[in-house]
């Protein structure tokens, strides 16, 4: 292998395809939207430039503060949620159910292969007040309460969206830690069940530290994918009432190809694409630095 590595024209013949498509698709459709940031127009009408206009408009626009401010408050929540309920199922996984596991693994990891419309649309009949009363509602009535307008204020609309979003991608996030607990030593734990760890108190000094680089990846990976997030808004809300639930992605693509104001619809691109590296960078920090630490 090490010779192999250290031959240029294999890891050139290696990596070359990879890189080549990965370069078509990504970086040169990043490039491009770059350039388009300083210009404005679309495809119908011809582009013009017009220099620092759309970086000045971005940064005076309300939509964009609201948009932004919805967005790192739906990531926040959600890759909570995700993580801290995969990582509470993949502990049921190994020490609870253990061999057990493997179907009750499958049912949790289903809602990830669902369409994200159907699941959209499944939400919107549990949540529905009218023309029919939804299950949610039902349950309400069923103990005195008055029925709640979920999708009528951004507020409720929001809370159902974490709910979704929780509920359909967690069975992912519990395999993806599952497989982090299952390659801790079985020796360790029996010599810290020995030492008198147990419950709580083997899951804190034990199984969390030692699964502590996989929890990150799943924070990283889930972060980037909250602050990207845009199919399960469009099927369950499509950004309402108003612009309540209207994250960067969905306000790019309505100011793009909606409007037709491509120059602009890239500048939000491009903030997007910082927020996500900012992020991933901090967060990536903060873990090597515990790391070190620990």
């Amino acid at each position: 292998m090490h010779r192999v590595l250290g031959d240029r024209k294999a890891v050139l013949i290696l990596l070359g395809p990879a890189l080549l498509v990965y370069s078509l698709i990504m970086l040169v459709p990043m490039v491009w939207s770059f350039g388009y940031s300083f210009t404005q127009g679309n495809t119908i009408e011809g582009f013009t430039g017009n220099g620092l206009d759309n970086f000045q408009r971005l940064f005076s626009d309300p939509a964009v503060r609201d948009a932004l401010w919805f967005t790192a408050k739906y990531a926040v929540v959600v890759t909570v949620g995700q993580v801290v309920a995969g990582y509470l199922l993949a502990l049921l996984y190994v020490f609870f159910l253990k061999r057990a596991s493997a179907l009750i693994r499958t049912l949790v990891f289903f809602p990830v292969v669902l369409p994200t419309v159907a699941v959209g649309l499944l939400f919107q009949k549990f949540f529905q007040v009218a023309p029919q009363t939804g299950p949610v509602n039902s349950l309400l009535n069923a103990v005195g309460l008055d029925s709640v307008d979920w999708f009528g204020s951004a507020g409720h609309s929001f809370w159902v969206l974490i709910i979704m979003d929780i509920w359909r991608s967690m069975g992912f996030y519990a395999v993806l830690l599952f497989a982090g607990l299952v390659d801790i030593p079985e020796e360790v734990l029996e010599s810290a069940r020995l030492d008198g760890a147990s419950g709580l108190r083997l899951v804190r000094h034990i199984v969390l530290p030692m699964s502590f680089p996989v929890l990150m990846s799943s924070v990283i990976f889930s972060i980037n994918g909250t602050l990207k997030v845009f199919d399960s808004i469009v099927a369950l809300t499509n950004g309402g009432p108003g612009n309540g639930t209207t994250p960067l992605t969905l306000y790019m693509f309505q100011t793009s190809f909606t409007y037709g104001d491509y120059g602009y619809g890239s500048t939000i691109a491009l903030l997007l694409t910082v927020v996500c590296l900012l992020v991933t960078l901090v967060v990536f920090r903060v873990s090597r630095r515990d790391l070190t630490e620990g």
